[in-house]
């Protein structure tokens, strides 16, 4: 493993040569941010955690932020990172009033860190919940509308909900395959944006959601995240293709699902920052092991949720400014 000094030697090389650029405003040349990737990733993770979680580069013995104007001297080739106080005053002082949230400046630290951001599905990534699209393409909407409002409410346990919902509607999987075709699920705004944007600086991303694997396997695909990335719950269905139940060994099948799959998550790929995003109270329950919760009101706004979002967002906008103003690389 290379010792902690070796990795400075090669960040600030690395970062001499990004800053030829005088333009310390302009962005991050993909180039640079993929060598820098590299240059990280061959690290020790002991290494990496006392040089590089940070969005600083070494230039002549001073650490400036990679997209604006947070600085810090450092002679001893050591530095110090933005705060969630620096990463909000790049906002401005009337947007940053604005933000909703109980704890908004260590959200956007934890952002511009995290090594994993794991995302709610129903109407989070996607402007649905999906298995109301499913109820309403077989004349059941109404009656799982109501269990599904309760579950994101928090109102009643979300195992109760999830299966009084399917013995609702049974879907078959033709039924399920129908429904997608005539009723294609919609990304909410921004979305592909904000996670290609965490993958292409490193941060792995996860879709953790109480909806069904079959239903967000295309999701998946289209964002570019591998099938290995999802935790959902999976419809079981008999020879015939008709329903035959649920997997109830599924985490996200039951109250408290996120955060055990966050934690199922964090400790197999010894992940040290996660962020959860998502609308419903499920998702608020991850933190812990979630460095932050971040509450997307885009589609429904739960008062719950909000109050208890460390930052609250009504669209992925200033999530993606956080992103691409603080890029950082995870290693392996």
């Amino acid at each position: 493993m290379r010792s902690t000094a070796t990795a400075t030697r090669a960040l600030h090389f690395v970062g001499q040569r990004f800053f030829s650029m005088k333009n310390n405003n302009s962005m991050i040349p993909p180039a640079f941010v993929q060598e820098y990737s590299q240059a990280t990733r061959r690290t020790s993770r002991a290494a990496y955690s006392s040089l590089t979680r940070s969005n600083s580069y070494f230039l002549n013995g001073s650490v400036t932020a990679t997209s604006r104007n947070f600085s810090a001297a450092s002679t001893d080739g050591s530095f110090s990172l933005p705060s969630g106080a620096d990463i909000l005053e790049t906002f401005g002082p009337e947007k940053s009033s604005a933000f909703e949230g109980n704890d908004v400046s260590t959200a956007m630290e934890m952002l511009s860190r995290a090594d994993a951001v794991c995302f709610d599905v129903d109407s989070t990534v996607i402007q649905e919940e999906g298995i109301d699209v499913l109820a309403d393409s077989l004349g059941r909407g109404e009656e799982v509308a109501a269990w599904t409002a309760k579950a994101m409410d928090g109102d009643t346990k979300f195992e109760d909900a999830l299966a009084a919902r399917l013995s609702i509607i049974q879907p078959s999987i033709n039924d399920i395959k129908k429904c997608l075709e005539e009723n294609p699920l919609q990304l909410s705004p921004g979305v592909d944006t904000l996670i290609k944007s965490l993958m292409e600086r490193g941060t792995d991303v996860y879709l953790v959601s109480g909806g069904f694997r079959i239903m967000i396997e295309p999701l998946a695909e289209k964002l570019g995240l591998p099938k290995e990335n999802i935790v959902a719950n999976t419809i079981l269905f008999d020879e015939d293709g008709n329903y035959a139940g649920f997997d109830s060994n599924e985490p996200t099948s039951a109250d408290l699902g996120k955060p055990k799959a966050l934690t199922q998550i964090k400790e197999a790929n010894g992940y040290e920052c996660m962020i959860m995003v998502g609308d419903g109270a499920t998702d608020a329950q991850a933190k812990p092991p979630a460095a932050a919760f971040v509450g997307f009101g885009g589609v429904a706004v739960r008062d719950a949720v909000r109050a208890k979002a460390c930052w609250f967002v009504r669209d992925f906008e200033d999530m993606i400014t956080v992103v691409n103003k603080f890029p950082h690389n995870s290693p392996n």
